[in-house]
């Protein structure tokens, strides 16, 4: 690598590290960016859940349920150590306790980012939505180009070898997340993020729990943007006013992108995105900027990407990598599991997604519907939240774009058994999805369910398997039958 890329004041790393609740998808790739540089790595959980306890396995990571302070850096002296604690592992855990006893330094992860994976130049990617597969893809474009950076993204790339990377380069490139570091820290993640350029998505309220108006939700954005070094920059999807009202405060240098302007309002800087297909195999579009059109191809489904997209080109050419180089890496990221996932492509496609809640259940197959001219059988399993009271008016034509909708047995929930409300059950959930869909099936059992996939499919139907749980390896299952 070039001396000039080097950033010769890293951290020095620990001898040895401990994940209390390793089984979260950041925790995970922290623990397996760890032991790639040396560091003896262990780590605890309440419960594991393929794809990330998949990972783990692979990459020779010791871990166990449970709490277990003797277990801890595999039974070994903890001089040189460090724990990381996961957000949802409590206060009272014994594990975190030892770790108090014993003095041992511990740290949320967002901590350990900041301390050990930010640089010289730190781009966080921040916003509502669109965060996690820009990091991805940016990550992607900056070491296609050679720069090789550390970062960290919440998500299982299918082009990268892990989700997190410490790197000797200058660079890091991070999912900013804007909801709280830690169970006693309710500083947003992307504080701790040292950053010097700003990837920003959208800005929408969210997070009701830990910002309770509007006003608050914005003014975490805003504080991080005050932050920035003015040597910095901002790349920042201008098609929304809040973005804009949010960014005209800041003194260093902005990118705007986003759809094609009017011609009576075009401007050099601006990167623009127009002409977007779709199909099976991926999405095509043009980037505009400074007077040259830009052909973009992507194996990712989804029209949204376009926007994704041109804001990780709008960075990359910034920073000097050749347009030439951005977009033949564009052309190679697969994109992430469980992100319109395409775990099987044939006769019959079998879809992978986490949308677990009505509203991104519907964006998903939406998507498909105007891609694939067969069937769409979904099976649609709801997060905790798709599982509440609040949720019922939102599943209302929700999946009016799919033939048939089939909802499994749903995952146990914790619940407070004298709480006034319990979370709906399948039979419950059928029944409200019934009232604007005519085709909605409760099979309680994986084996019905997946004799009734096998002789409902034809050629050309698309099975879309849409929540944020495994589904108990029927996706597995289903892609032997169909090899078979």
């Amino acid at each position: 690598m070039d001396r000039d890329n080097q950033n010769l004041s890293m951290e020095p790393l620990p001898k040895k590290l401990h994940v209390i609740g390793i089984c979260g998808v950041a925790t995970s790739a922290l623990a397996i960016a760890f032991q790639k540089r040396g560091t003896i790595v262990t780590g605890s959980d309440k419960g594991f859940f393929p794809p990330v306890s998949t990972e783990l396995e692979k990459q020779g990571i010791t871990f166990y349920p449970g709490w277990h302070p003797e277990k801890m850096f595999g039974g070994r002296d903890y001089t040189d150590s460090i724990i990381i604690v996961g957000t949802a592992s409590g206060t009272n855990n014994p594990e975190l306790i030892f770790a108090k006893e014993h003095n041992i330094p511990i740290y949320s992860y967002p901590e350990v980012i900041g301390k050990y994976f930010a640089k010289e130049r730190s781009v966080v990617c921040v916003g509502t939505w669109g965060k996690t597969s820009s990091s991805a893809l940016l990550s992607f474009i900056l070491d296609y180009a050679g720069l090789e950076p550390s970062y960290m993204f919440g998500g299982i790339s299918l082009s990268h070898s892990a989700g997190a990377r410490i790197s000797n380069s200058k660079w890091s490139v991070f999912e900013g997340d804007e909801y709280k570091s830690s169970p006693t820290d309710s500083r947003a993640k992307f504080f701790y993020y040292k950053a010097t350029d700003l990837l920003l998505t959208a800005v929408s309220w969210d997070h009701a729990d830990l910002y309770p108006t509007e006003q608050d939700y914005f003014s975490a954005f805003q504080k991080l943007i005050n932050l920035l070094p003015t040597t910095g920059t901002i790349t920042a999807c201008t098609d929304r006013e809040d973005i804009k009202n949010i960014i005209k405060s800041f003194k260093g240098k902005i990118i705007p992108y986003g759809r094609e302007l009017p011609i009576n309002q075009t401007r050099p800087e601006y990167f623009a995105y127009k002409n977007i297909n779709q199909s099976v195999g991926g999405i095509d579009f043009t980037i505009l900027n400074n007077g040259t059109a830009h052909k973009i191809n992507s194996p990712m489904l989804g029209l949204y990407q376009a926007e994704n997209i041109t804001g990780c080109f709008a960075i990359a050419i910034t920073i000097g990598i050749t347009p030439e180089t951005t977009i033949m890496a564009i052309s190679k990221f697969n994109g992430l599991k469980r992100r319109m996932e395409k775990r099987l492509a044939g006769d019959i496609t079998i879809i992978d997604d986490i949308a677990h809640s009505p509203e991104k259940a519907f964006s998903v197959i939406d998507t498909l519907k105007s891609i694939y001219l067969e069937k769409i059988i979904v099976i649609f399993e709801p997060n905790s939240g798709g599982r509440s009271r609040e949720s019922i008016t939102k599943y209302d034509e929700a999946f009016s774009k799919a033939d048939v909708v089939i909802i499994p047995r749903l995952t146990k929930l914790k619940t407070d058994a004298g709480a006034s409300e319990q979370p709906m059950e399948g039979k419950e959930l059928t029944s409200i999805i019934a009232k604007t869909h005519s085709n909605v099936k409760y099979i309680d059992d994986d084996d019905k369910l997946i004799s009734y996939l096998k002789s409902e499919t034809r050629k050309g139907d698309v099975i879309a398997f849409l929540g944020s749980h495994g589904f108990r390896g029927m996706i597995e299952k289903m892609i032997d039958i169909i090899k078979s």
